[in-house]
């Protein structure tokens, strides 16, 4: 586990030089996102909302996990990225990248999570079982950290495990063969994993263990810096995609939300009805950017090092989190 967190962040590093390609230079941006994580800015996308509001074009790039977006985004083939989750940005700034957070994409307690194969009978009552067994997870992401503070909440000895680095996708094809006998992720490859498995904690159960879950848009601090008003812009038009799902809920909404997922409108309704928006006001309170948020980083960081995931944690994680694009969109 150690090696494959490591030599990501060694090579996202190395790869820094050019990391913000300038938006204005060249009248357009690229943006990485999730498919089968059903979310109401891909509607904006979809409308040309972002085009419109940032006078150019945007590129849009899927990816599986959130490091190979921290690694598009050292390359500078990606300016901003959109859902990262929290550990993998954690882990790539922990390595010395120069990433930001500017707003926090969604919550979703529910929607990530570890999947135990159905014959063999393990539930949270017998969690203990799950020692020397074989595991599908995404290393460096939010499904990692969840992973490892639920095996420390079971008392399991995570170096008795044989971890595999699977994508959420790969992990659920491989716990339908019966190849593993847990998988952790989430979206699409979750909702297939739980046809062969059940889950251990419900995700009211890991908020109360302090197990947090939530993603963030994040870009290279490069590239805010000389494209603040392209980030707030950006932002804005998030917020408001995020204002209008909430009040409505249309089923035209739902409906351009699940083709541009690469979903069925039934499962990305299941999907989406797990997930929380927080408003532009609710993130930069306390709750959330007003101190919360750098507070979690710090600890999801410890936990990463406590693992031998990462060398080393940063002192602090408030200087990861740029509120100036969320205050500037209040305005807009």
């Amino acid at each position: 586990m150690k090696k494959t967190a490591t030599g990501f962040v060694a090579g996202a590093v190395m790869a820094m030089t050019g990391q913000a390609a300038m938006a204005d230079g060249h009248g357009e941006i690229t943006v990485g996102y999730f498919l089968e994580w059903p979310m109401p800015f891909l509607a904006a996308k979809a409308s040309g909302a972002y085009d419109e509001a940032l006078g150019m074009k945007v590129n849009w790039v899927s990816f599986e996990t959130g490091t190979a977006m921290s690694a598009a985004m050292a390359s500078g083939d990606v300016q901003i990225s959109v859902s990262q989750g929290v550990p993998p940005f954690v882990v790539a700034t922990s390595g010395g990248q120069d990433l930001q957070i500017i707003d926090v994409a969604v919550s979703y307690s529910e929607n990530d999570n570890c999947v135990v194969r159905s014959d063999l009978e393990i539930d949270k009552d017998s969690a203990g079982e799950l020692a020397g067994k074989k595991v599908a997870v995404p290393l460096g992401t939010a499904a990692h950290y969840g992973f490892l503070r639920q095996m420390d909440h079971f008392g399991v000895d995570v170096s008795s495990l044989q971890v595999v680095d699977m994508a959420p996708p790969e992990g659920a094809a491989a716990l339908s063969q019966g190849a593993v006998d847990f998988a952790c992720g989430w979206g699409g490859g979750l909702a297939r994993m739980k046809e062969y498995g059940n889950i251990l904690l419900t995700g009211a159960e890991k908020q109360e263990l302090g197990i947090l879950v939530f993603d963030v848009t994040s870009a290279p601090a490069a590239f805010l810096a000389e494209n603040g008003d392209t980030a707030a812009k950006f932002a804005a038009v998030t917020a408001a995609a995020n204002a209008d799902w909430k009040a409505n809920q249309s089923d035209e909404m739902l409906a351009v939300i699940a083709k541009e997922s690469g979903m069925d409108v039934d499962a990305t309704k299941a999907s989406i009805s797990t997930f929380e928006f927080p408003s532009v006001e609710e993130q930069l309170s306390a709750a959330w950017f007003g101190g919360n948020a750098a507070s979690f980083m710090k600890g999801v960081a410890d936990v990463f090092v406590e693992a031998g995931s990462i060398d080393s944690a940063l002192d602090s994680y408030e200087g990861t989190v740029n509120t100036g694009p969320l205050e500037a969109a209040k305005d807009m």
